[in-house]
């Protein structure tokens, strides 16, 4: 499972950030000016937000083997399509219903998470899922340039659309909801995961969640609040990271593509040693602080990072505050996808869905905030004080969290 899983975010995001990296050809080819793509790049987030909740329903009702072979096979059509897109405004609603399709995975992660993972190693696998998020993003970078320079644009999306529809039929083939359903495990590791989970009965719930007290949950809020942070930092990564250091350093398209990996493999350390410290926490018998310890470090790192990137003046400076920056953006995922958990029980693919909404609201707002800030002051500046100024707010926010309290208790 944790196999599948991993593997699918490392598809997740090359699937994601190959636009940020054909961003020249495709405007060459389509006469898109920066606000335009800023336009398309954040149209993707408007449709990962707006579907998160609705497919971390699905996720719950109907479990995680069904619904992620559905949407996986779903997006892998779009990323397809993104090839044969042909003016502004094809491009602006395939990108839309390719973020439609993305918005289940991670809502489908954390379900299936709950239902096989005991709960004093939530944290280590989350951190692995998201690592692979990351080295999906660092791989892309230098391996999709190099495509798109070989094969053009277009073709890359149609290779990459097929390889996502091979990923959801072996997911359909090999998975299942829960341990008591499969027949490839021993019986004794069977018995260690429902001994040890969260909850003896895993399956799936066909209890309607009551969004009202969804809704007046303090816990709920201040995660989305969180997550609207952490998003804003790590999406200018995926999106403006590439064309920014090539265009600011001048540097060719392959170089700019190793340059810009960097901070995202710092990404993928800083989910383990997150995930790694939440269950270490964990283990001493302190719930509340395995969560809010990694997460607050996390963001005082991702503060720094930026803050520090404003005051280089090379390409290797710049790179080593942004991959700090990334390392302690990315070290705030694991508690807050395990918070989701923790809180949302069998409605976490829900919880989790509705807190990845706020986040994406957070990357929709850097995606059209970076060309437009630097549009109009001519430098970047303000956007990474932007930046600085939510991921300090997170730390606090994060004292005023309970994990240990279900959303309709607090």
């Amino acid at each position: 499972m944790v196999v599948g899983t991993f593997l699918l975010a490392l598809l997740l995001y090359i699937d994601r950030i190959c636009i940020s990296v054909a961003k020249d050809p495709i405007s060459e080819a389509l006469n898109l000016s920066d606000k335009q793509m800023g336009w398309i790049l954040a149209s993707f987030s408007l449709g990962y937000a707006f579907f998160q909740t609705p497919s971390g329903i699905l996720a719950d009702r109907f479990g995680p083997r069904r619904v992620l072979t559905m949407i996986v096979t779903l997006w892998s059509v779009f990323t397809a399509l993104t090839g044969a897109a042909f003016n502004f405004v094809s491009l602006l609603i395939v990108r839309f219903l390719f973020g439609a399709g993305e918005a289940g995975a991670f809502p489908g992660m954390s379900r299936a998470i709950f239902s096989w993972i005991p709960l004093k190693e939530r944290g280590l696998v989350t951190g692995i899922n998201f690592s692979g998020s990351r080295l999906g993003a660092a791989f892309a970078l230098p391996a999709v340039a190099w495509m798109v320079n070989d094969f053009g644009w277009r073709v890359t999306f149609f290779i990459l659309g097929a390889v996502g529809v091979l990923w959801a039929l072996a997911w359909y083939f090999l998975f299942r909801d829960t341990p008591e359903e499969h027949n490839g495990i021993s019986k004794e590791e069977k018995e260690f995961i429902i001994a040890s989970r969260q909850n003896k009965k895993a399956t799936k719930t066909k209890e309607k969640i009551h969004f009202g007290t969804l809704l007046k949950s303090k816990n709920m809020w201040l995660a989305m609040a969180q997550y609207f942070a952490s998003n804003f930092t790590f999406f200018f990564a995926l999106t403006w990271l590439f064309p920014h250091i090539k265009s600011e350093y001048g540097l060719e398209t392959v170089e700019a593509g190793f340059y810009s990996a960097i901070p995202l493999t710092f990404g993928a350390i800083g989910n383990w040693v997150s995930g790694w410290l939440i269950d270490r926490i964990f283990k001493n018998g302190n719930w509340n602080k395995s969560r809010i310890w990694p997460a607050s470090i996390g963001f005082a790192l991702a503060a720094i990072g930026l803050l520090g990137s404003i005051y280089m003046d090379s390409a290797v400076g710049a790179i080593v505050f942004l991959s700090i920056a990334i390392f302690g953006a990315d070290m705030t995922l694991p508690p807050s996808w395990a918070f989701c958990v923790d809180i949302g029980q069998k409605h976490s693919g829900t919880v989790s869905g509705t807190m990845n909404m706020a986040g994406n609201i957070g990357a929709f707002i850097t995606a059209l905030l970076f060309p437009y800030l630097l549009a109009w002051t001519g430098s970047t500046t303000l956007f990474f004080i932007v930046g600085a100024t939510l991921n300090i707010m997170a730390i606090f926010i994060w004292y005023n969290m309970k994990p240990s309290k279900h959303f309709s208790l607090y």
